[in-house]
């Protein structure tokens, strides 16, 4: 789903304005709230059919994602519907499964690929590298139609947006607790299932070839619902806009703001025999540290024009110790930057100007 952001609308106003004086001293705006929900992903205690039903058997025993809110937070109503969404997987690759209460299920988009979120629509994303840079949407609506395609980066950083992606061997079917497109009766649900193989995600990866226990992938879901009212016997969309519901809530009207998706663990158990803690890695604090320099740099650039080229420029210290600031490093070039900081295991993560995070053992893209 395309929307603006802050950091989206700096950085067009550094790409256009003129430079001010840098004899002004810079108050860095706040950034919303840091705090990605976590899931730990079991194996899949039965083989899942792809048919929109979640049936106890196949997902009686996998647990549901913490409750949906408003994207932008606390500061928002809650949502007026419940939407429950349960992930598992198997050798073969990913499952995710959704019930979303609906009272009133109806949909009006039937050609693939097209902008499906005008309707009603669930979606999802995945960022299995954890880096913010090429990452799968998908979007489907009451009637089963579906668009799914591959993001470069985010729109904030230049996205190149592939709408013609097609995830190789995925599979998805809906369900609707009710009927479509009527107005007389009132509906309990609509449910869908997909399953998207571990090969295709593996696209998305820097050489990564198999996914095991342990591993993390961010994840979001969305769940975009407008208010319809009825005319001439048919649903139609109200002028009071669209809300937005998410598992990891992003602070702004945007989704596309990777950082901020939650955490899926991959556990070795299958769902139902026990339970697996989720474990944060301590890299997380530090790749947070640079997600807020690269931040101040986007405003940096939109107040003076260019990239600080300095560390004080940026004022580190309000953010971490001294100590962790002493041990950053920035090095630009007239249109580029790269920030480093090290982890206590010798590790020293990177970020550079268009947001990609990767550590010392990577090689960037």
């Amino acid at each position: 789903m395309i929307k603006n952001n802050l950091w989206t609308a700096l950085l067009l106003l550094a790409s256009c304005s003129q430079p001010v004086s840098k004899d002004k001293a810079i108050d860095y705006k706040q950034v919303p709230d840091y705090n990605p929900p976590t899931y730990v992903c079991y194996k899949a205690p039965a083989p899942i059919h792809i048919d929109g039903r979640l049936t106890d058997e196949e997902w009686g025993a996998i647990p549901v994602v913490s409750d949906f809110t408003d994207i932008e937070g606390g500061s928002r109503p809650a949502p007026e519907l419940q939407t429950q969404v349960k992930i598992a997987y198997d050798d073969q690759g990913l499952y995710v499964g959704a019930i979303l209460e609906e009272p009133h299920v109806w949909a009006t988009i039937t050609k693939h690929d097209s902008i499906i979120y005008l309707d009603n629509a669930f979606e999802l994303f995945i960022d299995p590298d954890n880096n913010t840079h090429n990452y799968l949407e998908y979007e489907v609506n009451a009637l089963g139609t579906v668009w799914d395609l591959f993001l470069t980066k985010p729109y904030r950083d230049g996205a190149q947006t592939l709408s013609n992606w097609e995830t190789a061997g995925m599979k998805s079917a809906v369900h609707i607790d009710g009927t479509l497109n009527n107005p007389k009766d009132t509906d309990k649900s609509w449910s869908i299932e997909i399953f998207f193989p571990w090969s295709s995600i593996r696209q998305m990866t820097r050489g990564k070839d198999k996914f095991a226990a342990g591993d993390v992938l961010r994840m979001n879901f969305m769940r975009v619902q407008w208010s319809p009212e009825v005319k001439d016997g048919k649903y139609v969309k109200t002028g009071k806009g669209e809300n937005y519901w998410v598992w990891a809530p992003m602070g702004i009207v945007s989704i596309h703001l990777p950082e901020y998706w939650g955490y899926v663990q991959l556990s070795d158990k299958v769902a139902g025999t026990g339970e697996t803690p989720f474990v944060k890695n301590p890299a997380e604090e530090t790749k947070w540290l640079l997600r807020n320099l690269y931040y101040r740099q986007n405003e940096y650039a939109a107040t003076f024009g260019s990239y600080a080229s300095t560390l004080t420029e940026l004022k580190p210290e309000e953010l971490c110790s001294l100590e962790q600031a002493r041990q950053l490093t920035l090095h630009t070039t007239p249109s580029l930057y790269e920030i480093t900081a090290p982890t206590p295991d010798g590790t020293v993560w990177h970020i550079r100007q268009d947001g990609l995070v990767w550590d010392s053992h990577e090689v960037t893209q």
